[in-house]
This record gives structure tokens, sequence and C-alpha cells, in this order.
């Protein structure tokens, strides 16, 4: 790896250790293009933890976006993610309109805005965590991946809505709700209730909701993942830590409006070593 795919990999590293881990698993000459990937989405998701307006932040989006337009390593300025990432994209012939689209999905995240419904989430989490998993496989077998891209989408809903439900005490103390609105007007709890912490009850169900959507796609993914070819099982790593983090939530065992669900790090190998060896 040359030295920017090399600072992409310690951005993940300490961004994003389950990534991190499962680009392990990867071919050594695929590894440099795959953490540039997740070191792209670990920037643009971190954007709203290092702006204090939004503002601020749809201008460092913006000028991903003109990076990404350009196609031109001059245009990076010297970021090496950027540099990494334009490498990576005209190497594989990766897709700039995903790139796009990830960028646009990641407006959201500024704002404070209410997740409307469970379609414009399954979008959200398209846009950002099945597309990065689509751009992975690309890298990965260009040609199987083609023939898999169904199963990004599942999978990236799977991880992401895992991932949101982990996040949800950040995303409280932030103002925050990734929850959508009809899934909490279904279970009895209002927004501003369940940000504030006001309802338990109604907390408790609209999580154990989200958490059974999340196992919905994570069925669907598995039902299909036994077409999964070994080429692109780096690519889907990370889905396979999904029902582990779903798991620690629907327990009890911790309160998901307090506290980071997590596995311990054995587990986390174990789970990661065990798909990359036999597959779902």
């Amino acid at each position: 790896m040359g030295p920017a795919e090399t600072e992409a990999l310690a951005i993940v590293r300490q961004a994003d250790p389950d990534r991190y881990l499962a680009t392990l698993y990867a071919p050594a000459a695929r590894r440099g293009a795959l953490f540039s990937l997740h070191a792209f989405n670990a920037e643009i998701a971190a954007v709203r933890d290092r702006v204090s307006q939004p503002l601020p932040g749809e201008v460092r989006l913006q000028w991903w976006r003109d990076v990404l337009a350009a196609g031109d390593p001059e245009a990076a300025g010297g970021h090496p993610v950027a540099a990494a990432l334009l490498n990576t994209v005209r190497t594989h012939r990766l897709p700039v309109a995903a790139f796009q689209n990830m960028l646009e999905a990641r407006i959201f995240d500024l704002y404070d805005d209410p997740m409307p419904s469970r379609t414009d989430l399954e979008g959200y989490c398209g846009e950002t965590a099945s597309a990065l998993i689509q751009l992975c496989a690309l890298v990965l077998d260009a040609d199987a991946a083609e023939r898999t891209a169904a199963l990004a989408g599942h999978a990236g809903c799977a991880q992401a809505i895992a991932g949101l439900l982990r996040l949800l005490p950040i995303h409280r103390r932030r103002g925050q709700c990734y929850i959508p609105l009809d899934m909490l007007q279904a279970a009895g709890i209002t927004r501003e209730a369940l940000v504030a912490g006001e309802d338990r009850e109604g907390a408790a169900r609209a999580v154990a909701a989200m958490a059974a959507l999340g196992r919905e796609h994570l069925a669907a993914f598995r039902e299909g993942a036994g077409a999964l070819p070994g080429s692109l099982r780096p690519a889907y790593l990370p889905v396979a830590l999904a029902g582990a983090y779903l798991g620690r939530i629907e327990s009890g065992t911790v309160d998901p409006l307090e506290d980071v669900a997590a596995i311990s790090p054995l587990y986390r190998h174990w789970l990661l070593l065990s798909h990359a060896m036999r597959g779902w």
C-alpha cells in the first residue's frame, strides 16, 4: 500500500474497528482500495461530530462532491483519503454516482429532522451502508458483485439499523432520532419523548420494533447468502456482527437509551473468522 492508503488504514482502524478487522480477510492486493472506501465512509459519517452548525457540514460534504466530480488527485489538495479514494475509483472503475448519493444521504446526519417512515430509513441505509458493501464487492470481484447486488441491500440495512440502535445514546444527546415516525407512532411514543427519555416503556417498544426491522433484513440476507461467492465475503463480513449487536440490545442487559451495546473482542474475532472461512 502507498502512503495515502496507509493513512486510510490508520483512520479505519481508529474510527471503524469492525470494518478494519473485516478488511484484513481480503486479499492483500485489494486491502488498500477497501481501506480507502471505508476511510471515506468514516470521514463523511463523522462530519456532524466535527462541526457546530449544519452549514459548515454541508460545505464539507460539497467539498467531497467537487473532488469526486473532478476525478483529479490534484483536486484533493493533499488530502490522503481523497487521494486514495480517487485512485480506487479510477483503478476499479467505480460508479461516482454511488458516492454522490452517499454524500446526499449524509446531509440528514447534519440536522435534527425526524426520519419520516420505514421506507425513508431503508432508503438512507441503502444509500450509505448498502452502497458501501456493494462498492467493496466491486473492488473484490466486479462480475460476482453485479450478480449479488440485491444481497447488499438487505445486508446494509441490517448492519446500519444495528449501528443506529447502538448509537442511540449519542444521537439522543444531540437531539437526533433515526427511529422512523411511523414506527414511533405504532409504539405509542413521540420522537420528543424518546429523545428526552421520558417514556421508558414506549422507548423499549420502539427499540424492539427497530431491532425487529433489522432482524427482518438480516433474515432476508441470510436466505440468499448461500449464493455469495467466497471472493465477496470480506465485503459482507461486518454484517456477521449485526446479529450479535441486535442480540445484545434485545437481551435487556444494556439500556439502549444510555449504553452503546458492545460484544467482547474475542467473540467479534470468532464471528468474523468463522464467517470468513465458511460463509453464511
